[in-house]
């Protein structure tokens, strides 16, 4: 019950050929290390706080980018959970931003849409209103890969710990948590919100996250890609730059933290009130 995972971090612009390219060439250096599965991370194939410039460059989820993973996938017979990218909506001036999950050959597995939209206004730091051009997901999402049960979330959702138990109590043993989290925020909060989803869930955290600055805008993303394992330890964290990191997953782990630590059977939802 080990499963190899790697994780990308990158500085995607707004360039979306330069941006894949990018990325096939870190799945190819990735699966020379014989991972099951690689993660991606949010806005990885065209990053833009632009209203304008995001819904013009959205796409369906049949469209050239996620065609590109699948056809990595398969190649390589590797899981692929394509951070995130803006999809097409029903609006017109709206757009979702959207995870999927490919399996190795090349099929899409799992699809959520992110529920919590980031509203920023950092004293100076970065104003930024996600909602303004991105329509809100409605539904928490799970998928098994090959007997571990994923959760499904993106960035902003890392500060509800709702979602996260709710996923927890769905079965959830590892939740992935793509980001383009700001450095204004992320220098204080990024890893111990990490961690403290991890403990209070004791489930593995896996977020791959952008690093650097937007071309077109002041937004610098803060990076630290990691790895929390479900005691709270960070067991890989990316330095500065763009890379990969990857450890191992053990599923068996989480169930004897379970056993130490029984938190989970210890809940008194009759007395919270939610």
């Amino acid at each position: 019950m080990r499963l190899k995972v790697c994780l990308i971090q990158m500085c995607a612009t707004n360039n979306k050929e330069e941006n894949l390219r990018k990325v096939v060439s870190f799945v190819e250096e990735a699966v020379d290390h014989n991972i099951d599965i690689v993660g991606l991370p949010e806005m990885f194939n065209y990053f833009s706080i632009k209203k304008e410039d995001i819904v013009a460059n959205a796409e369906y989820l049949n469209g050239p980018t996620i065609g590109t993973l699948k056809d990595l996938a398969k190649e390589y017979s590797i899981y692929i959970h394509a951070g995130s990218i803006f999809e097409i909506s029903e609006e017109e001036d709206k757009v979702y931003n959207t995870s999927v999950i490919l399996n190795p050959q090349g099929k899409i597995i799992g699809v959520y849409r992110k529920i919590h939209l980031a509203e920023l206004n950092v004293k100076n730091g970065v104003k930024y209103h996600e909602s303004e051009y991105v329509k809100a997901g409605n539904e928490i999402v799970t998928i098994d890969i090959n007997r571990v049960r994923f959760g499904l979330t993106i960035c902003r959702d890392i500060r509800f710990p709702e979602l996260y138990r709710k996923l927890t109590l769905l079965g959830a043993e590892a939740i992935w948590v793509p980001a383009a989290f700001p450095v204004s925020t992320g220098k204080d909060h990024w890893e111990i919100l990490c961690r403290a989803r991890a403990i209070e869930n004791q489930v593995y955290i896996l977020a791959p996250a952008q690093i650097g600055k937007s071309p077109e805008s002041d937004y610098i993303n803060y990076g630290r890609s990691l790895i929390v394992d479900p005691w709270g330890i960070v067991i890989t964290q990316a330095p500065d730059e763009e890379t990969i990191i990857i450890s191992e997953i053990d599923i068996d782990r989480i169930y004897r933290i379970r056993e130490q630590v029984p938190v989970l059977n210890q809940r008194r939802p009759d007395l919270y009130g939610l």
